[in-house]
């Protein structure tokens, strides 16, 4: 394989590990249909069909592939349900994984949490995995009226007063919610944030919030910004919030994942659909808007969708996984990277200053520095072929606190060689990062066009 990262040589491009166990599995002349179906809340779900060696055949070849396509679908699509039909050895293996006491425990838990529902892997004739059903929702692009626009970072937060579509009042306030536990404290700078923005207009038409986590129908399920509540309380006092804040100013909402929202203010600015964008910073942060300009209803979680084959790939703290994205597209990538190269850091530093340093180095010449984020960008071209297994992709933008700099340039130079060395049939992606017309299209003016003041 051609463009293999410096620093992470034994780099194994899941696309690549698929597509060579597809091809050996067509030659083998034993080959057997497999079909999985995740579903999630409203009976919308997911199919996946493949291919795999028959019951007794390569058997560890079978499993480790559908493991890996499994967890996929779940942290992208999401869903609390996995029908399997075609392998009972593949379904014997995601039984036990996704149970109390097997390796995908955390993921199942956290669905369930999710969807509140128990989690389940079932075995099913083919004819009785359900229909297909796609889920679409409108997100955005709606500029009339006077909207509040909220932008909830983990350390600052954003609130815009946008009127007829142009923004008349922003500000950006320090705040600390992953350190409070106490969840009227993040009531309150919320409401705080409306009410100044609501200061600035004759009225309120609509409140749009932009923020990291999972929202189903506006309701907090997960999100980073309440580490420190105790379930409880989240329980009780936090998956509503949003809602409750609303109805004080008698205006209406919509909460939506901030990678749909930056995903959507890239739209805004391109006036074209099917972006994916893929935000590296603390984390890795993705959404995607379709052909038709909305939204799959997908989690959209790429953080802990597996991109490397590789076992022995560093392992994702919080999962316990193994290969997940996180670890590739953020600035966990870079320092494993810099450690990887023999850059020495004081261990006293947080993430967020290591990768400063990696960043003063290249603006510097460092060559290892260059090297980091040449590798970053070989791993991005290896991975959005798999990506594009999902996602219907037309453009791609890039951007985060990673991507800032001459880091961002070299990414997107290798990741377009890669592409359009390795993957020709993807090599008319529109790779990119925003400009500063799309910048001006920016997170919480995004976030206050996503009501439809009409419906």
């Amino acid at each position: 394989m051609k463009f293999l990262p410096v620093f992470d040589g034994h780099f194994q491009p899941i696309y690549r590990v698929y597509q060579e166990y597809c091809k050996k599995v067509a030659q083998s002349g034993m080959a057997n249909a497999v079909a999985f179906c995740v579903e999630r809340n409203d009976g919308y779900n997911y199919i996946f069909e493949f291919d795999a060696y028959k019951d007794g055949i390569n058997d560890s070849q079978n499993i480790a592939i559908a493991d890996r396509i499994v967890k996929t679908i779940l942290w992208l699509v999401g869903g609390y349900k996995i029908y399997v039909a075609g392998s009972k050895v593949i379904f014997d293996h995601l039984k036990k994984a996704y149970s109390k006491d097997g390796a995908r425990y955390f993921d199942a838990d956290f669905m369930s949490n999710i969807y509140e529902k128990e989690f389940e892997v079932v075995y099913c004739g083919y004819d009785e995995i359900p229909p297909r059903k796609d889920c679409f929702m409108a997100i955005g692009g709606h500029l009339d009226g006077c909207r509040i626009g909220f932008d909830a970072g983990g350390s600052d937060r954003k609130v815009s007063a946008v009127v007829d579509g142009k923004a008349i009042y922003s500000e950006e306030v320090v705040w600390y919610p992953k350190l409070n536990t106490d969840p009227a404290y993040h009531y309150d700078e919320i409401k705080k944030a409306f009410q100044t923005a609501a200061q600035k207009m004759p009225k309120v038409d609509a409140i749009g919030v932009s923020s990291a986590g999972i929202y189903i129908n506006n309701r907090i399920m997960a999100a980073s910004l309440f580490l420190k509540v105790n379930k409880k309380d989240f329980r009780e006092k936090v998956k509503t919030m949003y809602i409750d804040i609303a109805k004080e100013f008698g205006a209406p909402l919509v909460v939506a994942n901030d990678g749909d929202v930056t995903a959507l203010a890239g739209s805004m600015g391109l006036k074209d659909n099917k972006v994916l964008g893929i935000a590296m910073g603390t984390s890795q942060a993705v959404g995607y808007i379709n052909s038709s300009g909305g939204l799959n209803g997908w989690l959209s979680e790429l953080a802990f969708v597996p991109v490397d084959f590789n076992k022995n790939a560093m392992i994702d703290e919080w999962s316990g996984d193994y290969g997940c994205g996180v670890k590739y597209f953020s600035q966990d990538g870079v320092i494993k990277l810099a450690n990887a190269a023999n850059i020495e850091f004081d261990e006293n530093l947080s993430p967020a200053q290591k990768l400063l340093i990696v960043q003063e180095r290249l603006e510097k010449g460092c060559q290892k520095a260059r090297q980091i984020f040449a590798d970053i960008g070989i791993y991005l071209g290896h991975t959005l072929p798999y990506y594009a297994m999902f996602y219907d992709i037309k453009h791609v933008m890039i951007l985060g606190r990673v991507t800032s700099g001459k880091g961002g340039e070299l990414i997107l130079q290798n990741a377009k060689q890669v592409l359009q060395s390795q993957y020709k049939h993807l090599s008319n992606i529109n790779l990119f990062l925003p400009d500063e017309k799309l910048k001006r299209v920016g997170q919480s003016i995004a976030a206050a066009s996503l009501v439809n003041i009409g419906e």
